[in-house]
């Protein structure tokens, strides 16, 4: 799996990123089947395939339950291995997600997320939306963003948006936004051409509509037939679907080169 560079940044990510959700969270959550929090020892063994398979690039927010943590214990030692993705501004606790998204809560909730990773910066700091990405995205909150960005606590910025609008803006103010885009789902679909209209990309999430959809090689392919996708985000604590995502996601980014060349 060869990494991609993100548009306007030195970042490279491997096509397929893997959301660390079902790391440390398991209630709430949208997928078809329930499931149990894996013990450290089976994430341990499930990042070395995913390393080994050409995967760097993980995914994690505040609102993940114990992912961060988890991560920072599993990553130890290993950090320069890996392009993380990081979010602020959901929380979620006692079962029931909750929102800020002032400028005092950003700041306070990336120095919590370094700290759980045990790192001093982050590769992709978003904005995590609850869906009013017009009033989220204020021009406060993307100057502070700029000023992480600035004192070197994250390397690219960005939003994880629900809206055409809140992924053009984050687009337009920042390095990157994160939508959803998948066969079922193309309402934004505008944020993916006014990507490749102005020379940036994005990454996906929901690719493979949370789980619901169980033809993956078709999903990745009509996912990566967009010029602007980066990367897609799928979370899985399952080895066996991580080497079938891994291999789905190869050979559509190759059928993908194949059609631009």
């Amino acid at each position: 799996m060869k990494p991609q560079e993100l548009s306007q940044t030195d970042l490279k990510l491997s096509p397929l990123g893997l959301g660390t959700v079902k790391f440390g969270r398991n209630e709430g959550v949208k997928y078809p089947a329930g499931f149990d929090l894996p013990e450290e020892r089976e994430l341990a063994a499930l990042l070395d395939l995913a390393q080994g398979l050409g995967v760097n690039t993980l995914d994690t927010a505040p609102a993940y339950g114990l992912s961060e943590e988890r991560l920072g214990r599993l990553l130890k030692g290993r950090r320069a291995d890996w392009v993380i993705i990081g979010k602020a501004g959901e929380e979620f606790e006692n079962g029931r997600s909750h929102y800020d998204f002032s400028p005092e809560f950003f700041e306070t909730s990336l120095m919590r997320t370094l700290k759980r990773l045990g790192t001093d910066y982050l590769d992709i700091f978003l904005i995590h939306s609850d869906g009013q990405d017009m009033q989220n995205l204020s021009d406060d909150l993307i100057a502070k963003m700029h000023d992480f960005k600035t004192r070197g606590l994250v390397r690219a910025i960005g939003a994880s948006t629900k809206t055409v609008h809140g992924g053009i803006r984050a687009l337009e103010t920042m390095d990157t936004a994160m939508v959803t885009y998948n066969q079922d789902y193309q309402d934004e679909k505008p944020v993916l051409d006014f990507a490749a209209d102005h020379q940036k990309q994005v990454l996906l999430k929901k690719v493979l509509s949370s789980g619901h959809n169980t033809d993956i090689e078709e999903a990745f392919e009509f996912a990566f037939g967009h010029r602007a996708v980066c990367a897609a985000i799928v979370g899985t604590i399952t080895p066996a679907h991580l080497r079938a995502n891994i291999g789905a996601v190869n050979k559509a980014v190759e059928k993908a080169v194949g059609r631009s060349g």
